[in-house]
């Protein structure tokens, strides 16, 4: 996070290079934050484990890694991407004589983070106080607790924000603009500068770097003003909308969800009538609603209705996403913070992995399944849609979508692929947001056309729909049915009619790709007639393959035995079956498994893994350490990710006549996935036990007195210790050993050995 940043170089205004840092260091007085003392020639000093690269002073300095310095080194990083603030303008734990405004008692206090003047810090000179524009004062994360707590608004937070009107008044009055948070609350304020006494009022968020773009007097919310949110501030913003929901109203997690994402898709509805039809705003709260919002936090009926109304046209807009029962029922005072906290952003201008992690953390959150559905870590679903890189001629489907992880990976994995350059490496975050609002009318065609998620349960489902409609505008594949019964049963359940209009696509046999973590575990058995589906066929005849048998040894020679109708399986056996049979000739799967069903000795797992050798060549096996399905799912389970390929009628034949012989299979343990237990980040470390750096170069547009400085920021971070690095996240130059690249190693050196690759060059 704040580990980072070596330099930065503006093109057309010189560049300021990293001083080599020396193997002593000091300590500038008053401060506690230790600064490396440059030496000529020397090599960047290694830093110790309590230490971290400061972001602010572009890694000329070095200071501790305590819980208040990890928050301001994140939102160091939201200033210059979110606001376009230069960070040579910036400065740490700068000194105030601040005086008591009641008590007119005088003291030294220290500003987290004082923002100057553009250019008004001379080369080598101290800033002066009378250059100050912005105030940021920053506390440490309150420590979590598993009871409800209230997020405290703008009229419960006097002392708050009187500590940073305090400091704004030492700074002088061309201080304007102020912030105070401690990774919880957030808070901005502005300062009245018509006024002749000090009056600081309650602000939806701050302007970029160019004030002249953002008028405090008028509309908080309009395409000209609003911008592309950074991740870290929208995952922060989307968290406390939700909180508010949940402890300041009383909602249970889940239909606070709910609740948030009602008032989610009448923004984005918003931003969409003002950017084709050139609507006014109804999406904002003015400068007079928000100083009520000071006095007081009933919230603005005003602004409540506007919301409600925007709802209402979703609504009609979507009628087959959304019915009569789907009411927006929070109270003025929540529709206002949330109306506040999301307005002067455009979601439609926000990158579509930033808006995808936000939803994916809110829905991990707060819809977990009870039925044994174990939500599929982020870092293994989009390593398995990599591997199989879906194209976008081919339908893929999942048949356990719950939230929706896998289909939301494959749109974002297509998107990269098909129309961003090198999978966007490169691109700076403003551009990378243009080219995917470029193409989301080419991504929502293909969500349309190829991707489907199926579900038994109903909330899931929508929430996977409403994933997909997030980055595509259009309502997701998603259907409520019963996937082991569908489609020779379940005709009265919900989904099934409109599942069925898609048979060509999700019928059994048709798939291209299918991605899935089927429920496990022998507390929610199979019985009954859907047992009868695996052993019989749509026209009565026995099925030469299946599982859904009691299964024994022979005595004589240990072989494999076929008993006796079951009359109770766990799923997963039953999902392994029905996704082969689901799949084409030549169709690919990914799977989640639990690792007892590829190497249990019993019979019963063994029948398992004797259907898939016999339907299907198996192209890669990749373990999973227990840490992500810890931190992402919240379950102690080991796993495997498996994946297959579907044998052709021509190649079982061929085995019959000449017997099965012997392939290459690509198979790798995965020791390191990136966190530990606690959800820490984890960083390679050499046989010394020091960290290992990277030097990288990210690119972005900032704002400077009206003109937009393309920048590259080069940074240099710890190594992060993942086997599955993803494609979109590496940097170009990434060298460590990792699953992916491996996996296409093999290819290269026993794709000619391969069954299904015969004839193919090598």
């Amino acid at each position: 996070m704040g580990e980072e940043q070596l330099g930065f170089d503006i093109p057309g205004e010189g560049q300021r290079r990293l001083a080599p840092s020396a193997k002593a260091t000091r300590k500038t007085p008053g401060t506690g934050r230790a600064q490396s003392a440059p030496e000529e020639g020397a090599e960047p000093r290694k830093l110790q484990d309590d230490e971290i690269f400061d972001y602010i002073s572009g890694g000329d300095k070095v200071v501790k890694h305590t819980p208040m310095e990890e928050v301001r080194q994140r939102i160091a990083r939201a200033l210059v991407y979110q606001y376009g603030i230069d960070p040579r303008d910036m400065r740490a734990d700068f000194p105030l004589q601040v005086e008591n405004r009641k008590t007119g008692r005088k003291s030294r206090k220290r500003v987290s983070i004082a923002i100057f003047e553009h250019g008004s810090i001379p080369e080598g000179e101290e800033p002066k106080r009378e250059d100050i524009r912005r105030i940021v004062v920053i506390k440490p994360r309150p420590s979590d607790s598993r009871t409800v707590s209230k997020i405290r608004t703008f009229a419960r937070a006097k002392e708050q924000v009187d500590e940073v009107a305090d400091l704004m008044h030492a700074a002088g009055p061309e201080c304007l603009y102020g912030m105070w948070t401690d990774d919880k609350d957030l808070y901005f304020i502005r300062r009245d500068p018509n006024r002749f006494e000090d009056e600081y009022l309650p602000l939806a968020n701050w302007p970029r770097g160019d004030a002249t773009l953002f008028d405090v007097q008028g509309n908080l919310s309009s395409l000209g003003i609003m911008r592309s949110a950074d991740e870290t501030m929208l995952r922060f913003a989307f968290r406390r909308c939700h909180d508010f929901i949940h402890g300041n109203e009383g909602l249970p997690k889940d239909a606070a969800f709910w609740q948030f994402l009602y008032v989610l898709f009448a923004k984005l509805h918003d931003e969409k009538l003002m950017r084709e039809q050139g609507n006014d705003p109804k999406f904002y709260v003015d400068t007079s609603e928000l100083a009520a919002l000071a006095k007081e936090d009933a919230g603005s009926p005003a602004v409540a209705q506007r919301v409600k109304d925007l709802f209402t046209e979703v609504k009609r807009a979507h009628p087959d996403q959304f019915t009569e029962y789907d009411r927006l029922t929070l109270n003025d005072a929540a529709l206002t913070f949330i109306t506040g906290e999301l307005s002067t952003y455009t979601l439609h201008g926000t990158s579509l992995d930033a808006l995808g992690t936000a939803y994916q953390e809110l829905v991990g959150e707060n819809l977990r399944g009870d039925r044994g559905q174990y939500f599929t870590p982020n870092v293994a679903t989009r390593f398995m849609v990599e591997l199989l890189d879906p194209q976008l001629d081919e339908t893929v489907l999942d048949p356990c979508c719950g939230t929706g992880g896998f289909l939301r990976e494959t749109l974002l994995h297509v998107l990269h692929r098909e129309w961003m350059p090198n999978f966007g490496r490169g691109l700076s975050a403003k551009r990378k947001a243009e080219l995917e609002t470029e193409h989301r009318p080419d991504l929502a065609r293909y969500a349309r056309d190829r991707v489907f998620g199926l579900d038994f349960d109903p909330f899931l489902t929508r929430a996977a729909s409403f994933g997909v409609m997030m980055l595509t505008e259009e309502k997701g594949n998603t259907f409520q049915v019963d996937s082991l019964q569908f489609p020779r049963m379940g005709q009265h359940q919900p989904g099934y009619q409109a599942a069925m209009k898609h048979r060509d696509r999700i019928h059994p046999g048709q798939v291209d790709v299918l991605l899935t973590n089927p429920p496990f575990g022998t507390d929610i058995p199979v019985t009954g007639p859907t047992l009868e589906l695996f052993r019989v066929d749509e026209s009565g005849v026995r099925k030469p393959k299946s599982v859904a048998y009691d299964w024994s040894r022979d005595k004589a020679d240990g072989s494999l035995k076929q008993g006796k109708d079951a009359s109770s399986l766990p799923p997963e056996r039953l999902f392994v079956q029905k996704c082969v049979e689901w799949l084409k000739e030549g169709g690919r799967m990914g799977i989640v498994l639990p690792n007892g069903i590829l190497s249990n000795p019993g019979p019963d797992d063994e029948a398992v893994r004797r259907y898939i050798l016999d339907e299907c060549w198996v192209m890669a096996s990749v373990e999973l350490p227990i840490e992500p399905f810890v931190v992402g799912a919240g379950v102690n389970i080991l796993t495997t990710m498996l994946f297959l390929r579907k044998k052709t009628e021509r190649e079982k034949a061929e085995e019959r006549l000449h017997g099965s012989g012997n392939y290459p299979v690509f198979m790798a343990v995965v020791e390191k996935a990136g966190m530990d237990r606690r959800g820490n980040q984890l960083h390679v470390r050499n046989a010394r036990g020091e960290y290992e750096w990277r030097d990288e170069y990210e690119d972005d547009d900032i704002y400077v007195k009206s003109v937009v400085i393309p920048r590259r920021i080069k940074v240099r971070n710890k190594v992060v210790d993942n086997d599955l690095m993803d494609l979109r996240e590496r940097p170009e130059d990434y060298d460590r050993p990792n699953v992916h690249d491996e996996y296409q190693r093999f290819l290269k050196e026993y794709g000619h050995e391969l069954p299904w690759r015969k004839g193919e060059t090598a």
